[in-house]
């Protein structure tokens, strides 16, 4: 009897011998191989973006930018996004996900050194604008990538994807604190990270999926919600407003309401970057244990919970406690959600995904302009306590959704 099961299925090819990065490893199925190749690429993705956050101060002081001029600049980078949103999951149902991740990651990379050396603003505007562009293409075609080879597992693996993409994150932030102790340039520092993500997408392009199992349906330039994709959508949305909330405002949150001292203010956002990667590494295993489903509705009541403990004690230790308990409530939703927006069935899966991805975008781009407001009328209490309702709308939408088991 034939034996499907990709974990126990050896492969009747010899990798080849020049790929140390997977040959070392020891693969012994497509399926690893093809699961180490989907996490090359998350991470490359990860780290890409967190060398770059990590000069930007370097690049404002060049520019000799203020703060409301900077803000402005960087807005480049999300409307780059936006506007690729339908594109990307067009040109990932027209020519695979397979092909579109390999010159994403490529052109995302290389754009990386060209942000070292603008001179002007407009310069910089542009190639945010590119580069926003690029990471999210990369973004749409990878959970693509990340959805077939979990459809070869026949079961969660999704949510490990992003926890590589946070220890990216975490591992592009050290190295540029460790290139501004070295006094390296934001030119030099790029241009090695960029000389690292070819090389590893030279090593590991060969194993990723070359078919796309959730290919079929059709492929308009953008999908018109259905009443599922408009509810993952919408649980989406709820929770990258949690989390652009957090990106944002979890330090000011420390200095405002908690009054840390100078040296705690960024304790919160550490809390929570830790529990939220930590959780993704988590997250299929419990999601095979509670169901996907369950898991979102347990999430949304961790949000809700974390943050009001927040609100309600601020002070340093009940703070970090809660907001160590809203990392693991984000951690999981988006990689649920979007497992199971692949799993669309009525269009291709990167027009599912790239449909999804709009709607949720939406709340990590206007979430944290929403709470200034609110905080500036009231108080930052008051933005957290609606922010802690919109996690609780993330359970109350997963009972309703069609997320799947």
């Amino acid at each position: 009897m034939k034996n499907n099961n990709p974990e126990k299925t050896f492969t009747a090819q010899i990798l080849p011998s020049h790929s140390t990065m997977l040959s070392s490893l020891e693969v012994q199925s497509p399926a690893r191989a093809a699961r180490i190749a989907v996490s090359a690429l998350f991470f490359s993705a990860g780290f890409c973006f967190s060398s770059w956050a990590s000069r930007i101060p370097a690049i404002q002081q060049k520019l000799q930018l203020n703060e409301a001029e900077l803000g402005i600049t960087l807005l480049a980078l999300p409307v780059g996004l936006m506007l690729s949103l339908p594109v990307s999951g067009f040109v990932v149902a027209r020519y695979g996900s397979r092909q579109t991740a390999i010159i994403a990651c490529l052109l995302y990379a290389v754009l990386l050194p060209f942000l070292g050396i603008v001179s002007i603003v407009w310069q910089l505007s542009a190639i945010l604008f590119l580069f926003g562009f690029a990471g999210n293409l990369l973004n749409i075609s990878m959970n693509t990538q990340g959805v077939n080879v979990e459809d070869r597992y026949g079961r969660s693996i999704m949510a490990s994807f992003h926890g590589v993409w946070s220890l990216a994150g975490f591992s592009g932030a050290a190295i540029g604190i460790l290139m501004l102790y070295f006094s390296v340039s934001p030119f030099i520092h790029f241009c090695l990270v960029t000389a690292l993500i070819w090389t590893i997408v030279l090593l590991v392009y060969q194993y990723l999926p070359e078919k796309d199992t959730r290919g079929g349906g059709s492929v308009p330039l953008f999908a018109k919600p259905d009443h599922t994709l408009l509810k993952l959508g919408l649980i989406a949305f709820c929770c990258m407003v949690c989390e652009g909330t957090m990106f944002d405002w979890s330090s000011i949150y420390f200095v405002k309401e908690v009054q840390a001292p100078p040296s705690l203010t960024t304790l919160g956002y550490a809390a929570f970057m830790t529990t939220m990667a930590g959780g993704r590494f988590g997250g299929d295993r419990l999601a095979e244990k509670l169901g996907r489903k369950n898991l979102i509705r347990i999430s949304g009541l961790l949000i809700a919970t974390g943050l009001m403990l927040a609100v309600a004690l601020p002070y340093i230790v009940f703070a970090t406690i809660g907001f160590l308990i809203t990392g693991m409530g984000v951690s999981t939703v988006v990689p649920m959600v979007y497992s199971a927006a692949g799993r669309s069935g009525k269009v291709a899966s990167g027009v599912a995904l790239a449909t999804v991805s709009t709607i949720g975008y939406l709340g990590f781009l206007f979430g944290p302009p929403a709470v200034g407001l609110i905080a500036q009328a009231f108080s930052l209490r008051w933005s957290f306590t609606l922010i802690a309702l919109l996690g609780l709308g993330t359970t109350l939408l997963a009972g309703i959704a069609k997320i799947g088991k």
